[in-house]
């Protein structure tokens, strides 16, 4: 295994990210310093960053429905309730992938697989979400054409690839951006406040009839659908720009 992926592996970051990690001297195999990228790692090697040893985790690929009301962090200094509570206690390390606001819910997919990681928040992959989200008022569909056409709102320029009108109030929303609080502010704009917003789909994953608190592994297959979908996705935008 390449050395970058043997740290990805180990939870360090993805393959990309670990690889200033190499470059800087941080590593030791079989106590010599090692800074080249193309570095095999044998199963009998002892792989060290810094004064640690590491070792290549069994990736972890899941999805837990986030209920309202937790917050997407590792720790938080005002004693919130954390999404890592709802897991099991004996995982290694694993990350969420992209971030719910506390007062959403919906499908949050967890790992310590970096590459997936990346893949799935990297803008240039542009995997889409789709929501479901309740208005205080029924949806105006004069403005339709400017939440398709986008804006500016803090954070950049904001735009909805999507939107199905389900009920007056009710609607789905697909996203390709990850803005933070992107659709609560767009809607803000244009007057409406945001009740309850949960997401229901990330890439080919759904959440189905998932309950609030919910989790479950992903089956390889589903982990190869979220991969391909992210590269599929990123090839199709780079023919548009030939």
């Amino acid at each position: 295994m390449r050395l970058n992926r043997f740290l990805a592996a180990a939870g360090l970051g993805s393959r990309r990210g670990v690889e200033e990690i190499i470059t800087s001297g941080q590593v030791r195999i079989n106590g010599h310093v090692i800074s080249d990228l193309s570095t095999k790692v044998l199963p009998t090697d002892s792989v060290k960053v810094g004064s640690k040893r590491v070792q290549a985790e069994q990736h972890i690929h899941a999805v837990l429905y986030k209920p309202r009301g937790f917050v997407c962090t590792a720790d938080d200094e005002c004693e919130r309730r954390i999404v890592f509570d709802l897991l099991p206690k004996t995982w290694p390390r694993v990350f969420h992938v992209g971030r719910l606001d506390m007062d959403s819910e919906g499908l949050l997919i967890l790992t310590n697989d970096g590459d997936l990681g990346l893949q799935l928040t990297h803008p240039r992959y542009h995997v889409e979400k789709e929501y479901e989200i309740l208005l205080d008022r029924p949806f105006n569909d004069e403005h339709r054409a400017k939440l398709l056409t986008g804006f500016h709102i803090q954070g950049g320029r904001a735009k909805i690839e999507a939107i199905t009108r389900i009920k007056p109030k009710l609607l789905k929303i697909v996203l390709r951006q990850g803005i933070k609080r992107q659709i609560r502010l767009m809607f803000y704009e244009l007057g409406y406040e945001v009740e309850r917003l949960c997401r229901i789909r990330i890439g080919p994953i759904v959440l189905g009839d998932m309950e609030p608190g919910e989790w479950r592994h992903l089956a390889a297959k589903e982990v190869a659908a979220l991969k391909a979908n992210a590269n599929t996705t990123e090839a199709r935008r780079g023919r548009s720009r030939v």
